[in-house]
């Protein structure tokens, strides 16, 4: 019988215990990285301060459209696609946030369409 054999309980208790661990750590971490804004304010705050390029797309008044480029030229719209298109000149503190986001969102994509479990 099973359940009298005490080292089949221990494995059956860890296993359990891992589970309930595991499914505890995912679901805090949702509850951070969807409900906690500093997450992310913290990083866009220190993107304004280290960043050059971010401060001298808010000095110029005219900013160009994609539309209104050049042919051979591409204009990005969004600022983080400026800075992805600029990764050498960016800082090292714009390189470390946008490889970890970068990252993060890649193996999250990679994980979540093969069923395994990110957070």
């Amino acid at each position: 019988m099973w359940p009298l054999d005490p080292c089949r309980k221990e494995v059956l208790r860890f296993a359990v215990s891992c589970r309930v661990l595991t499914l505890m750590l995912q679901v805090l971490t949702r509850f951070l990285g969807s409900s906690t804004p500093i997450v992310y304010w913290f990083p866009a705050h220190l993107l304004q301060d280290q960043e050059p390029l971010l401060r001298s797309l808010e000095t110029v008044p005219w900013k160009p459209l994609a539309g209104d480029s050049p042919a051979g030229q591409k204009v990005p719209r969004n600022s983080i696609m400026g800075l992805l298109y600029n990764w050498k000149t960016c800082s090292l503190v714009t390189q470390c946030i946008l490889g970890y986001f970068l990252t993060y969102w890649l193996l999250g994509l990679l994980l979540h369409c093969n069923f395994l479990p990110w957070t």
